[in-house]
């Protein structure tokens, strides 16, 4: 038997002990709600622990991380809060293989921004609309046992484009939304040797967290993230033998490749 993919649920935990309206929705809080999730789709495929912002290095110490195959990440409220070595950790593990899932307005997280490169605003509004999840990869592994063509969220939070992010290597939902907006809700990137799924729903205010269909996406994207095994080289490397003969090479400079002089003139 494979070992298990082991799998950390990162959440802010701030919602969840500071509102009444959230806490009866979520009393042990999101994480524990996307952790059983897993465990129920999953079984003994996987491993699952979790993480808060008020533990020592937010619950991402560099041994917990290294015991980690997908990260998934749920925040709101305090993403100026997150420690910007942490971020830099999770950031070198994702390009090393670690997957990272990022649900709802994890969007605007630093660890998000950081693997996108770009702003990843978006509008949004809280009206308590339907959302239609189109799926556009009836195919992949993410959309596994889906039975519909899409499915709906009574009551959510409205993204609506633009979302300023870059284009997705694979868009695997779209949203559209009763008041009119449509949004790229299930989106796929590669950094390194990471994959990167965000998906949209998961406010905090309703209850989405127990729809059988996100909590089947969920499941599914963590399987899907889980490390490939292939290696990752992110550093230059100087190849002075080549791997076939090189009829009539030319001189080499490699003094320019390091370190400037000590005496170089600045302006």
């Amino acid at each position: 038997m494979a070992s298990p993919i082991r799998v950390t649920v990162w959440n802010e935990f701030i919602h969840e002990r500071s509102s009444d309206v959230v806490k009866s929705i979520y009393p042990d809080g999101i994480h524990a709600v996307v952790a059983a999730a897993l465990r129920e789709h999953l079984g003994e495929r996987v491993q699952v622990r979790t993480a808060t912002l008020d533990e020592p290095d937010h619950g991402l110490s560099k041994a917990v991380l290294k015991e980690t195959d997908v990260l998934m990440w749920w925040g709101h409220a305090a993403h100026d809060e997150v420690s910007g070595k942490v971020v830099k950790r999770v950031q070198k593990r994702i390009l090393k293989g670690m997957g990272l899932v990022a649900m709802h307005s994890a969007h605007a997280s630093k660890i998000f921004r950081r693997m996108m490169g770009t702003g990843c605003m978006l509008r949004w509004r809280e009206a308590g609309e339907r959302e239609r999840l189109w799926n556009l990869a009836p195919g992949h592994p993410i959309t596994a046992g889906l039975k519909e063509e899409y499915f709906e969220l009574e009551h959510t939070e409205m993204y609506g484009e633009f979302f300023d992010i870059p284009p997705p290597d694979e868009l695997i939902f779209v949203s559209w939304f009763e008041g009119g907006e449509v949004f790229r809700s299930g989106c796929i990137w590669r950094r390194g040797a990471g994959k990167i799924f965000y998906f949209r729903p998961g406010h905090e205010t309703y209850p989405i967290y127990y729809d059988a269909n996100v909590r089947r996406v969920l499941a599914n994207a963590a399987a899907w993230a889980a490390p490939s095994g292939a290696p990752y080289v992110g550093k230059g490397r100087n190849i002075p033998e080549p791997l076939s003969p090189i009829a009539n090479p030319l001189e080499s400079h490699d003094d320019l490749h390091g370190a400037p002089p000590a005496n170089r003139a600045t302006r």
